[in-house]
């Protein structure tokens, strides 16, 4: 079976591991130190905050926000799970825009009709590698004096514009074990806002800027020295990761993308892909349905993904949720019904990237 994620660490995480181990000193300490100045100065943020996931960097994100009771955050219904929880987990209400076929994420003109007076934060998701379309958001959040939050949990180095991921107020990042950088479990906060990164630290630290001295109610959201360590060796080869990732993805595009039944993902004038998924559509013309492909496709020995089945706010645990809006989001449901995500990560072969083809185009085609 091709996996459709797989996850390798080389010798460079393997000394660094192990000088912590033999230090003595394995919770947030030097290395955690270094990993957020390495990671602010790669991808052009003056704070990086590290927190021990993706979740807790959105709720202390919110959280340094100050939402009241009743305030509102307009996000995307077809995302991660997380994303909603840390929204209710802060305490705030959620009402959902749609999004957009091209790339996924939020649909600004849909946004712009979701704003009422009740709202205080846009939060984006970049999906699957590709920023939303920023301009149209921070003119809405400009106009609106709202807040944006980038979660972009699967997006770390994408740009908009030349502008990084996060870079649009405040963003958080998710060191989940399949993404493009990975600690196990971790997350990163970033602003350039000197007040919210000391905030943040604070908050992640129990409320203390000096031990037991505590200033707010706060938090234990710090990574450890272990995690750093195996996150920093990816920083130093991040480039080569994201341009190998870049070459699978156009050798698929270009083997799949007259396949008839197909839609193939594509990387946006001005915004760089990082390829954190591949994911095709596979449209109402195909001669199966989508789960049917991918049952086809792991019959076939090529792993496949779908990344999100269903939007949040029709499962049970949310539609009656009194603090999630439900919204008609008429694309976000169709493109829940198509996506599937293939392989596109760093182990792959040539073979392996031939081999996704071959029987990608067979399945389609009913040979297979």
């Amino acid at each position: 079976m091709i996996p459709i994620t797989s996850v390798r660490f080389g010798q460079e995480e393997e000394d660094l591991v192990l000088g912590v181990l033999r230090s003595g000193s394995i919770a947030q300490g030097p290395m955690v130190k270094r990993f957020e100045e390495e990671f602010a100065s790669m991808f052009g943020h003056k704070h990086a905050i590290a927190v021990n996931n993706g979740t807790t960097a959105l709720v202390a994100a919110l959280e340094v926000l100050d939402l009241q009771p009743g305030d509102e955050v307009i996000t995307t219904p077809f995302t991660f799970v997380a994303t909603l929880n840390a929204i209710l987990e802060a305490g705030a209400s959620v009402t959902f825009a749609d999004i957009r076929e091209d790339d996924f994420n939020l649909d600004p003109d849909s946004v712009a009709s979701r704003i009422g007076e009740h709202t205080r934060v846009i939060m984006p998701v970049h999906l699957y590698g590709q920023m939303a379309d920023m301009a149209p958001l921070e003119k809405l959040a400009a106009v609106h004096d709202l807040r944006i939050l980038e979660d972009s949990a699967q997006s770390h180095g994408a740009t908009y514009s030349g502008r990084p991921a996060g870079s649009y107020g405040i963003g958080t990042f998710s060191f989940y074990a399949t993404k493009n950088i990975t600690t196990g479990e971790g997350g990163m906060i970033v602003t350039d806002d000197d007040a919210l990164a000391d905030r943040l630290r604070i908050l992640r630290n129990q409320g203390m800027r000096e031990r037991y001295v505590y200033e707010v109610a706060g938090h234990n959201y710090r990574l450890t020295d272990l995690q750093a360590a195996i996150a920093i060796p990816q920083l130093a080869r991040y480039e080569s990761t994201v341009a190998t990732r870049q070459s699978t993805a156009d050798r698929l595009i270009a083997g799949l993308g007259d396949v008839p039944g197909l839609i193939v993902p594509r990387q946006l004038d001005g915004r760089s892909h990082v390829w954190h998924q591949f994911t095709i559509r596979v449209t109402e013309d195909a001669p199966l349905d989508r789960d049917e492909f991918v049952a086809r496709l792991h019959e076939a020995g090529v792993g496949a993904g779908v990344y999100y089945p269903k939007l949040l706010f029709d499962y049970d645990a949310y539609r009656d949720h009194p603090r999630v809006a439900q919204s008609e989001v008429p694309v976000a449901r169709k493109l829940a019904g198509q996506v599937v995500s293939l392989p596109v990560h760093n182990a792959l072969s040539e073979d392996d990237i031939s081999t996704i083809i071959s029987v990608v185009t067979d399945v389609m085609s009913g040979r297979s």
